[in-house]
């Protein structure tokens, strides 16, 4: 009885021993893996279905995690790089959005009107530099019947955009009447010089400031005569 009971003892002992040993490994091989998957990066994905060509808004995206291990560089883990971008194919519900999904949402102001490109050439000019919502005049020479011909071609074009390249200021995106678009593209291909200025100041902007002209002469008048009519009194 007493080596049964000895006997048992050590099995015992053994199957603790045993058991804490499996749980030491067992924990360092999950310690393992966490260190081998890295920590969880927050990931946007579509919480819904997205049409293409749709702008996206926060309604139609939630957050999941994903070990840094599986995170691509092209996901998304930064909300601002979702503002103001439309998805070029659609999306489903719970779909991981990445960067070569998007691109700019248009900014044309009118939907009957297009975008185009106008980048700095050596037949392309820039007075100065745009910014977007600039308004420019394109001034074009070409030969016309053997002749030089220098015109105003577009005047009061609004700027949608403004391209930069590694040297500074490099072009525009101008937004034209879809029905001139293929004049200016024209001009573009085979225009000799193409110029592109600044517009001025609105003549409505100007016609603004003439009433305050107006006012001050009235009112330098008015002193005027009160001067006048104090120095008949004296």
């Amino acid at each position: 009885m007493l080596e049964s009971k000895r006997r048992a003892m050590v099995f015992l002992i053994l199957a603790v021993l045993l058991a804490t040993v499996s749980g030491f490994l067992i924990l360092q091989k999950v310690q393992s893996l966490n260190d081998d998957l890295g920590t969880m990066v927050t990931v946007y994905t579509a919480s819904t279905d997205i049409p293409s060509r749709k702008i996206i808004t926060p309604s139609d995206v939630r957050t999941d995690e994903v070990p840094q291990r599986y995170v691509r560089e092209e996901f998304i883990t930064d909300v601002n790089d979702l503002v103001d971008q439309v998805s070029v194919i659609p999306l489903s519900n719970g779909e991981i959005i990445t960067e070569n999904m998007l691109k700019d949402a248009s900014s044309v102001t009118e939907q009957e009107n297009r975008l185009v490109s106008v980048l700095r050439s050596d037949q392309v000019y820039f007075d100065e530099e745009l910014t977007a919502l600039d308004r420019a005049d394109i001034i074009v020479s070409h030969d016309f019947d053997d002749e030089p011909v220098t015109e105003v071609f577009m005047e009061d074009v609004q700027v949608a955009r403004v391209a930069h390249n590694d040297s500074g200021f490099s072009g525009v995106q101008l937004e034209i009447p879809f029905d001139k678009v293929t004049d200016l593209v024209h001009m573009q291909n085979y225009a000799d010089s193409m110029r592109v200025l600044k517009a001025n100041v609105s003549e409505e902007a100007n016609q603004s400031t003439e009433p305050i002209e107006e006012d001050e002469r009235v009112e330098d008048e008015d002193l005027t005569d009160e001067e006048s009519d104090s120095d008949e009194d004296e």
